[in-house]
Formats: structure tokens, sequence, C-alpha cells
């Protein structure tokens, strides 16, 4: 028997200034119920259902639109929750590029770092929406016009975002971007993902699998430094499933210096396949493929107990893991990374494919 078709809804959520912003859900029954935002692009909920087939939602968010807001200004601890991000995602160097001989200077929000795209990144707008039906689906498309000169970067980005939820419960995010003058851009999705449940603890007994033999060490400001190196013999190599938390308190400096996992993997070109996740606590597995070279894994280490999530429960350090399909940090500084600078009549891609299943234990291997 066929599956049914995903559905889209769309309802207010809520104002930004004069601007109104709206919920818009993607639903499957008997599978996923997918809730974007049109502030910033956000994955708000994720509800997936467990082996016995009871849904929960397996992402971290704020219940109301106020959250994110507060989250986003100036002076906030910002965690990201969900957001689409750009122009840049991860970290530049000391705020500054340089590209065909000239210097640009982008705001540091991150000690001397500029972080996700600056204080007033993608994650901070409202974007303009339109539904998207097809065979196999339903989607929304967002869109966004980022002005020459915004937060610092060169060029007018125009920037479409499609989260498309399909019969067979894969969410794909899809970005495209288009500019008219040369930049640098790089786009990610910054979803916390808990597989056993938003608030219920944090996530160090799931499992982990990450397609990449090596990683890129990073300085005391999570910059990479020096060449990528081998995860062989390290706390970072999760070619076989590992639980999060297994090593993530070893004595080795790189976890010191971001009190967890904060690094990007450079995944094997072999396959689109990414990386997998499971919760054996409620069977709940996660599958990743994209288009991108690289992955940052992220521990959840700097979130705090002031975080307070739909179910009403803090988010404690670890209540949440992002896997960030991306090029590398600190491109721009970096000609020997992949190139992150688009010119005009070039068309910025990536593809980003998510699958939620269920399984007994931790499969190896890739999927196909």
């Amino acid at each position: 028997m066929t599956p049914p078709r995903p559905g889209l809804a769309r309802e207010f959520f809520g104002r930004v200034g004069d601007t109104d912003v709206h919920r818009y859900t993607l639903a499957r029954p008997g599978g996923l119920t997918v809730r974007v935002l049109d502030y910033g692009g956000v994955i708000q909920s994720l509800e997936a259902p467990d082996r016995d087939g009871r849904p929960d939602n397996v992402v971290l968010g704020f219940p109301g639109l106020d959250g994110y807001v507060a989250n986003n200004r100036p002076g906030a601890a910002r965690v990201f929750l969900g957001a689409a991000i750009g122009r840049f995602a991860n970290r530049i160097a000391g705020g500054t590029f340089t590209l065909d001989g000239v210097v640009h200077r982008v705001p540091a929000n991150n000690g001397k770092n500029s972080l996700h795209g600056g204080p007033a990144g993608f994650d901070t707008r409202v974007w303009s929406a339109a539904e998207v039906q097809d065979a196999d689906g339903a989607g929304l498309r967002l869109t966004l016009v980022s002005p020459d000169g915004d937060q610092g970067y060169p060029g007018r980005l125009t920037t479409e975002v499609t989260y498309h939820l399909d019969t067979r419960d894969r969410l794909s995010i899809t970005y495209r971007a288009t500019t008219d003058a040369p930049t640098v851009v790089n786009l990610t999705n910054h979803t916390y993902w808990n597989l056993a449940g938003e608030g219920s603890g944090d996530v160090h007994e799931q499992w982990l699998a990450i397609n990449a033999s090596h990683y890129c060490p990073t300085d005391e400001n999570l910059i990479p430094a020096g060449d990528p190196v081998r995860v062989e013999g390290t706390p970072f190599d999760f070619r076989r499933p590992a639980r999060i938390g297994a090593r993530i308190d070893a004595a080795d400096p790189q976890l010191s210096i971001g009190h967890g996992y904060d690094h990007n993997w450079v995944l094997d070109p072999d396959a689109a396949f990414a990386a997998r996740a499971w919760d054996p606590a409620s069977g709940r597995l996660l599958t990743m493929w994209t288009t991108e070279p690289g992955l940052q894994f992220y521990s959840g280490n700097f979130l705090t107990a002031d975080l307070t999530g739909p179910s009403g429960r803090p988010y404690h350090r670890g209540a949440g893991f992002a896997l960030e399909a991306q090029h590398f940090p600190d491109s721009p500084n970096r000609p020997d990374f992949p190139s992150t600078v688009l010119r005009p009549g070039e068309v910025y891609h990536q593809e980003t494919v998510f699958e939620l299943a269920t399984a007994d234990r931790p499969p190896a291997g890739s999927p196909t």
C-alpha cells in the first residue's frame, strides 16, 4: 500500500516588530510531523515515533516566538536552536577575511571571531515563505535577500532554503544562493537532536557514527589549526558507532578546549552518507546524507539550565547534539580548504537529508 502523502498547514505564531511570523507544519499520518518557522528558518519541533509507534518531539526548541527573539538579542548567549545559519556558518577567525585582494571585516560575536553570520545573521530574520507540493510530499520554500554589506559581507545575496518531507519520512533541506558580486557563503541548519525526546536529559548514552577518517583540530578559539588529522586512535573516531559520552571527558586537549565535541569532521568522499545516531531507549535511528564536505558535530557543551523547551524542562549540558553539514570553519582564510567563494553567474547548492526510523541496535556500515 502506498504511504500517505505529507500535508502542509500554516498558523500565526507571533510578531516581530510589525512583521507577522508563521509556523508551518509538515506532517505525514503515522510518520513525522515537522514544524518550521519563517522566523530564522527554525525547525521548532520534529515529532517521530519510537519503536512502539509512540511519537515524541526529538529536537530542542523554544515554546514560543519570544524565546527565539530573546536568545537573539545583543548580549545573549545564543544557541541557534533549529535555525537556518548564514551568511557564513561556523567561525571566521578575527572577524576578517580577504577576497580578491580586498579585506572584509565582519562583526565579532564569539570572542574575536565571527560566528554563524554575526550578531544579526540569517537566524534573526523573517523569511518570505511559499508552499511546495509535489507527488512525493510537501515542502516549504523560504527566501531571504541579504543586501550588499549586510554584516560586512560583500554582494547582494539571494538565498532559498526548502524544507521537504516525503512519504519515506525523509526531511530534506535544500539550499540555493546567488550573488551580484564576489562573496563567501556557507549555509547550514543548527537543529539540536535528542532522539530520546526533547527535555529527556543528556544525549551521552545515544550512539553516533560519522563517515569521516579525518577531523580538524582547533586552537583555543575553536579555529582550525594546521591540517586535518586522522581520527584513528583518538576520541574523535566515530567510524564505528560509539556512545556520544563514552570519551567526551577523556584527557584530550581538543576536548578540553570545547568542553566536549565542537569540531569539523572531513567527510569521506566515497558516499553522500554523513552520519547515523541511535537511541537505545526509544529505538529511534537518525540517518543523515549531505552534499557538503564537512560535518560539525557539536555535543551541546554550552547549553545551560536557563534555557527551557516546550516540555518545561531545562536544557543542561548535552541536552542535544547538532550535526551541521557545511564547508570547513574559517575557509575564507584557508586556501587549502574547499572554497566557499561564490561569484556572479554561479549558484550555491547544497542538499542535506535526514531520515527517521527505528532499530534494535546501532547499525554498522553505510546505508544505501
